[in-house]
């Protein structure tokens, strides 16, 4: 059975936040460790932090740290140790040096095993990015940090998905004075195409985008802006003519109810609040977010560490269960598609 099942790198992001706390959780549902082969890559004090927190007891059955071999194949949950940071380092809500460091360092670890096949896709419980930037992170992400890690020039940016609406966006980290100057037909294109291969990759047959327009009442036919005109609306036809069944430009402050109502799979915004606030008032705690367009499949829970209750049990693991199946969709089509490559 172990042989079909997709295989999963887990590894717990910022050792001062409530990832230790979710992957336990996570990984004390029995129905979720059924749906995947797991490899925990981790600090064994961490994890075992985490079971504390989460009131759970693992059985990890740890593999090599040199070399893991074929350890889907052993029973159980497999256990990657590794030491990127000492107990006394951990500092519970606290930003650090050393969080980053562990952070960083055990992304490594999982990427290397995922782009040697060991594993097909990366779960990370959350980061904290000022610990990150600390611990010597030199990009505006983690996701543009692993396309770097990789040599990865090609598109990719972060998608965010709640429950089965999935929304990415033109820009993403960059002033809102400069939005307009980035959003080019070109751009647009890409977003659509991106959303659309995201949701085929998570089992979506037949993806239905939504696009929203820049401007209030998506500029009121140019009286408060052409973009919609001028850009927008030349690529939605652009994206429809090359098979992807996009619409709009609709009206920012509507679009995402037509996503509510199951009439659209993704929603392209075009930048980053106009998304964010309305996924996030929708559901925050059911949030995933994906690192789409990238060569392997990564997912990670969208709410962040949650310093406010770290260390005290309480824990909502519901966005790490969610971002976790959609991975094993996503990481099991990785397989399927790295080994048709391999067949040619």
């Amino acid at each position: 059975m172990t042989a079909t099942l997709p295989r999963i790198a887990v590894i717990p992001g910022d050792p001062a936040g409530i990832g230790p706390e979710l992957v336990a959780r996570l990984l004390s549902d029995r129905e979720a460790v059924d749906a995947a082969c797991v490899l925990v890559v981790g600090d064994r004090h961490v994890l075992e932090l985490g079971e504390r927190q989460a009131g759970a007891s693992l059985s990890l059955r740890e593999v090599g740290a040199d070399d893991p071999g074929e350890w889907w194949k052993g029973p159980g949950i497999a256990f990657l140790p590794a030491d990127t940071i000492t107990p006394d380092e951990v500092r519970l809500a606290e930003v650090t040096e050393a969080g980053g460091r562990s952070s960083l360092r055990t992304l490594d670890a999982a990427i290397d095993l995922t782009r040697s096949g060991a594993t097909d896709g990366i779960l990370f419980g959350p980061f904290n990015k000022a610990s990150m930037h600390l611990a010597g992170l030199r990009a505006e992400d983690e996701h543009r940090y692993i396309a770097r890690y990789l040599g990865f020039t090609g598109h990719h940016s972060e998608v965010n998905m709640l429950d089965e609406l999935m929304t990415t966006r033109v820009t993403s980290h960059i002033a809102l004075k400069d939005v307009v100057a980035h959003i080019t037909e070109d751009e647009v294109v890409k977003a659509i195409r991106l959303a659309h291969d995201t949701l085929r990759a998570a089992g979506v047959a037949h993806p239905r985008i939504g696009v929203a327009a820049v401007n209030p009442h998506a500029g009121d036919d140019g009286n408060f802006g052409t973009e919609e005109i001028e850009i927008l609306r030349p690529a939605i036809e652009r994206a429809r003519a090359g098979g992807l069944d996009a619409d709009g430009p609709w009206p920012s402050d509507t679009v995402f109810l037509r996503g509510r109502d199951g009439r659209l799979d993704a929603v392209v915004t075009m930048y980053h609040d106009q998304g964010q606030i309305a996924m996030k008032l929708m559901g925050f705690d059911r949030g995933i977010t994906i690192a789409a367009g990238l060569p392997i499949p990564v997912a990670t829970p969208a709410h962040g560490t949650a310093f406010d209750i770290t260390g005290e049990g309480r824990a909502n693991p519901g966005a790490m269960r969610k971002a976790f199946d959609v991975l094993c969709r996503m990481a099991a089509n990785h397989r399927r598609e790295r080994q048709a490559a391999k067949d040619l």
